[in-house]
This record gives C-alpha cells, sequence and structure tokens, in this order.
C-alpha cells in the first residue's frame, strides 16, 4: 500500500475555487450522476434599482438588480433553494407560481397565509421539489403590488431521459408581459385603498421589461426576436401583468400552442391567443422558409371587460430574420414592418371570441400524460366572483361607486381581510382562534340573478374565512361571475393544486342541465382560470395536498379588494400526507 500523499497545491485551489464558486454564482446544481435529479441552489438579495422606462426614472424593487428578475431553470425531480434575503424597506415573501409545493407548503409565498413577510435586514430559504411538473411557469412577489417589478421565468425542463411530445425545436426563448407604471404602484394602491377609487392604470405594457417602440421614449426599449428562417421556436409566455389580461399575436406568422401552466396540451394552431395574469403558455413558432424582406411587430394589447378605466395601449416587440447572405448590409431598421391584427374592443364580440377560444383547450390524456380527472366528486361548492362596496369611514369622503362607499370585491360576497399573522401557521400549531374561522360558505347566503339585474344592496361582508377539506377529498367548484358593479373576467388562481376545467357557459349557472354537458375526459389541467364575463367555470381537483391553500383573482386591484379564500387541506394518515413541521428561518409577523 503506497503511502499517504498531502494534496496537490492544483487540487486545494481547486477545492477552493468550487467553495467560492458556491457563494458567487447565483445557482449551483449538485449530481451524483448525470440523470439523477439535482439540488439548485439560488440566492434572491432584494434590492433598490434606478430604472428608466418612457423617459421617467425611478427606484423600483428589484432581484439581484434585474428588472424582469432572474431565470429559475430546474428539471422535473429536482430540488430547488432559494435564499431570499431583504435589503429594502419593504417587506417581501416570494410566491413560485404553479409550482405545486407537495408537502413543502411553507415554501408556497403568499404573505400572511403560508408565511410571514420576510422583513427589512432578514432572509428566508424557500426550499421545494419539483414532483411531476414540466413546463413554463413563473415566480412573483405576493404582497401589496411589489410583483409589477419583482417577477422572472421559472422553466422547468423534462427529466434528462424525458423529450417534449414535440419535436426539439431549434431555441426557447421565455417572453414575460409586465406592466409599468411611471409613478409608484405601492403609491397607486395606498391612494385607491383610502379614497375607496379604482387605482391609476398602468402606463405601458411590456416584454421582458421593454415597452417598445409604439410607446413615447422607448424605441431603443424593444424586445427583439432575432430568428433564422425554416427554424422552429419554443416561445415561454408568461403574463405577470398586474391587472390586465392581454391578446398576443405576431404579424404574418401562426404558432402551435403545445402547453399551458405546465401542462401539455393538444397542439392548437393560431394566430392570436389570450394570457390572463397568472397564465402561462408555451408556443412553437416556425419561422419562414427564406428570410424576408421585413420584420414583424410582436403585438400585446388588453382583453377588458369591465366598466372602469384601463391602460388601452399595445406593446410591441419586433421580429426579425437573420439574412446570412447580405446580413451585413441589410439594417432591419430600413426594412418595412408589418402589423397584425388585433380583436377590436367591442367586448360582447371579444368576450364570445375569448369563450370559443378557451373552450379549444384539451389536455393530452395519454398513456404518458394522463388526465386524472375526479370522476365523482365528495364535496361541491359554488362560489360567486365580482365586486361589491364597502362603507366610507366616518367624516371621510369616498370616491367609489358613490361618494358614501369604497370598492371592494368578494366571493360569496365575502371579502377576505388578511390577517396580522400567517395562517399556515395558526392552523399547524392548532392556534387558529382569533386568525381565522372555518365557516366559509359553501353557497351564497343570499341568492339572486348573478348575470341579470343587480341588488340594491351591493355591501360586502368582511371576514378571513377558510373551508376544511379532509386529505384526498375531491372537490367539485363553481365560480359565476357577477353583475355587481359590471360584469367582468376574473382570473382565478388555486395556490397548491392544479385543477381541471370541465366546464363553462354564459348566463348562470343551471346545477340541473349545465354537469350533463362536462367534459370529463379530455379537459385542460391548470393553476389559473378565466372565470368568463357574465358566465361561470366549473373545475375539479384533489385535496391531495395538506396545508392552508390561498385562491384569489389574479388581478391585483381585485386581490387588494379582497377577492380571495383560503382552502385548510387537513393531513392524510401516511406520513407522506403530513405537512412537516416549519423550518427554522420561518420568518416573524
Amino acid at each position: 500500500m503506497g503511502a499517504y500523499l498531502p494534496p496537490s497545491p492544483a487540487f486545494i485551489v481547486a477545492f477552493l475555487f468550487a467553495i467560492a464558486c458556491l457563494s458567487v454564482f447565483p445557482e449551483v446544481a449538485f449530481a451524483t450522476s448525470k440523470h439523477a435529479s439535482v439540488t439548485r441552489h439560488y440566492k434572491f438579495d432584494i434590492k433598490l434599482k434606478n430604472v428608466t422606462r418612457l423617459c421617467h426614472t425611478k427606484a423600483i424593487v428589484t432581484v439581484n438588480g434585474k428588472f424582469p428578475g432572474p431565470r429559475i431553470v430546474a428539471r422535473e425531480g429536482d430540488r430547488v433553494i432559494v435564499k431570499v434575503v431583504n435589503h429594502v424597506s419593504n417587506n417581501i415573501s416570494i410566491h413560485w407560481h404553479g409550482v405545486r409545493q407537495l408537502q413543502s407548503g411553507w415554501a408556497d409565498g403568499p404573505s400572511y397565509t403560508t408565511q410571514c413577510p420576510i422583513q427589512t435586514g432578514q432572509s428566508y430559504v424557500y426550499n421545494f421539489t419539483i414532483v411531476g411538473q414540466r413546463g413554463t411557469l413563473f415566480w412573483h412577489a405576493h404582497i401589496t403590488w411589489l410583483r409589477s417589478t419583482v417577477y422572472g421565468p421559472l422553466i422547468i425542463l423534462p427529466k434528462h431521459n424525458a423529450s417534449y411530445p414535440f419535436a426539439k425545436p431549434h431555441k426557447e426563448v421565455p417572453i414575460i408581459f409586465g406592466e409599468w407604471w411611471n409613478a409608484d404602484p405601492e403609491a397607486v394602491l395606498q391612494q385607491a385603498l383610502q379614497t375607496g377609487a379604482g387605482p391609476n392604470v398602468s402606463d405601458a405594457y411590456t416584454f421582458n421589461g421593454l415597452p417598445g417602440p409604439l410607446y413615447n421614449c422607448s424605441q431603443k426599449d424593444t424586445f427583439r426576436l432575432k430568428v433564422k428562417p425554416g427554424k422552429t421556436y419554443l416561445l415561454r409566455l408568461i403574463n405577470a401583468a398586474l391587472n390586465d389580461e392581454l391578446f398576443f399575436t405576431i404579424a404574418n406568422h401562426t404558432f402551435t400552442i403545445v402547453e399551458t401552466d405546465a401542462i401539455y396540451i393538444k397542439p392548437i394552431k393560431t394566430n392570436i391567443l389570450l394570457l390572463t395574469p397568472g397564465q402561462t403558455t408555451n408556443i412553437l413558432l416556425k419561422t419562414k422558409p427564406q428570410a424576408p424582406n421585413a420584420t414583424f411587430f410582436i403585438l400585446a394589447k388588453p382583453y377588458f371587460t369591465g366598466m372602469g378605466t384601463f391602460d388601452n395601449t399595445t406593446v410591441a416587440g419586433i421580429l426579425e430574420y437573420e439574412n446570412p447572405s447580405n446580413s451585413s448590409s441589410t439594417n432591419s431598421n430600413n426594412l418595412p414592418t408589418f402589423k397584425p391584427f388585433l380583436p377590436p374592443l367591442n367586448a360582447s364580440i371579444t368576450t364570445s371570441f375569448v369563450m370559443n377560444f378557451t373552450r379549444k383547450f384539451r389536455s393530452l390524456a395519454n398513456a404518458q400524460f394522463p388526465a386524472n380527472v375526479p370522476q365523482t366528486v365528495q364535496k361541491k361548492f359554488f362560489f360567486t366572483i365580482g365586486l361589491g362596496t364597502s362603507r366610507c369611514p366616518k367624516n371621510q369622503t369616498c370616491q367609489g361607486p358613490t361618494n358614501s362607499s369604497k370598492f371592494a370585491a368578494s366571493i360569496n360576497n365575502f371579502s377576505f381581510a388578511l390577517p396580522t399573522t400567517a395562517l399556515l401557521q395558526a392552523y399547524f400549531f392548532g392556534k387558529s382562534n382569533g386568525v381565522y374561522t372555518t365557516d366559509f360558505p359553501s353557497f351564497p347566503l343570499h341568492q339572486f340573478n348573478y348575470t341579470g339585474t343587480p341588488p340594491n344592496n351591493t355591501l360586502v361582508s368582511n371576514g378571513t374565512k377558510a373551508v376544511v377539506l379532509p386529505f384526498n377529498t375531491s372537490v367539485e367548484v363553481v365560480l359565476q361571475d357577477t353583475s355587481i358593479l359590471g360584469a367582468e373576467s376574473h382570473p382565478l388562481h388555486l395556490h397548491g393544486f392544479n385543477f381541471f376545467v370541465v366546464g363553462q357557459g354564459f348566463g348562470n349557472y343551471d346545477s340541473n342541465k349545465d354537469p350533463a354537458k362536462y367534459n370529463l375526459v379530455d379537459p385542460v389541467e391548470r393553476n389559473t382560470v378565466g372565470v368568463p364575463a357574465g358566465g361561470w367555470v366549473a373545475i375539479r381537483f384533489l385535496a391531495d395536498n395538506p396545508g392552508v391553500w390561498l385562491m384569489h383573482c389574479h388581478f391585483d386591484v381585485h386581490l387588494s379588494w379582497g377577492l380571495r379564500m383560503a382552502w385548510v387541506v387537513q393531513d392524510g394518515k401516511l406520513p407522506n400526507q403530513k405537512l412537516p413541521p416549519p423550518p427554522s428561518d420561518l420568518p416573524k409577523c
């Protein structure tokens, strides 16, 4: 046996370099073998950064000084560990939108639901494993309106030995839709809550943080998609806008939708799509066989169904073809730019277009990617979704629907009041007394013609109410829009679960006739669904994830007005059906 040899200087240098990498590089993955799942480490420093858009410079809250924030990339089965350190005066928390968080509810992120926010100078480590998911999701701040600048892509690649259910694309490009205010969005929110009025609308929409040439002073801030002819590109689209559903289209091009909310779907060929806030989708764009002597606008503009004001502007990016034969001589700025058609703003035309569009979505529902739709349900719920009013404080004039009222929003006429401690902690430690009650109504307490003439009394009730579900309960929820203060589309997001969209329609839901039309074979599986303006949608899910899970409108204006509720899913009997205790660094309120 040879004598012991001390490590060489080269080995020591390499070892110290590897240790240094852990602290310097934002993401490090470890694997025992090429095909094993790995642990991916990220560090999010929440810091202010001066950013200029539309000739307005302001300090915005960012992650690592980036706007939009950094890309998180993992494979199905990987563990993701993100240390978030708060260097700003705002409280913060981060939500990993669409991640199932099986047995990791402490990492879900909504402030005062699964955690207290991370206070100034504090940190928290989010630790979760991605189980049975692959595709495009995103992460964003989940407190007040900070997600207007604190957001970024969360890309889940298939396992090493798995492939896409479509041909491998030439290149993958994330395009994240955002919303920009020249003012501070936190001040916009505070003013609206104080006066009871609708908030001031945004000044621009953005692609990857860039508003584009249709806005004042923004020619230089334009997203450009450079493509080669005859290739297929996978575009990962994310709607991170605060308050607006957005149509998306590319001039003179069609594309194929292949995934939505990180679930593969039966391919849909189209030249226009709609994304609500909180929704993600992957599209395949096949470029033209020869490079045309033109560029093409990529546009997004709002789909708006409400009665208030909205940001009726259009974000533009530019699709440019690389032309190797004369690339040096052709300046794309000199080429003609084609503009696409977008639906008119006539609400009735666009609303029927949107219903026809959303009805096309179907799960793959095959052996490899089954659609495990609950065929029978143990608990049924009927939730009205919409606006309402709350009373103006004494000796104050308000600017709501009347000068004596403020705007509010509710589910089953209950406007959810955020507690001052986290619901999940209160539940886990058996201290729910005074924090929340479990008497959220399964049906509206006062029935009316939901999409007809609204009732005279539009006042909402306030409370912090939840629904308790035993582990593995199969659940059906009918979400019914109301015409109170105007019928409106509402993107409803459920934390901790995907659900199947088994039915939808216009008017009032009919419990005698509508279930017969449900699709229980291959309905689309999502985490966020648009409740049709003046209509209803029926969803089903299995409550197989113990914890406390928020369900809310993904319009932040409606979320701030109280359009949210919570599901408390109890533990099952087996160890892998129970929520583990919280991590030791869980933030305190």
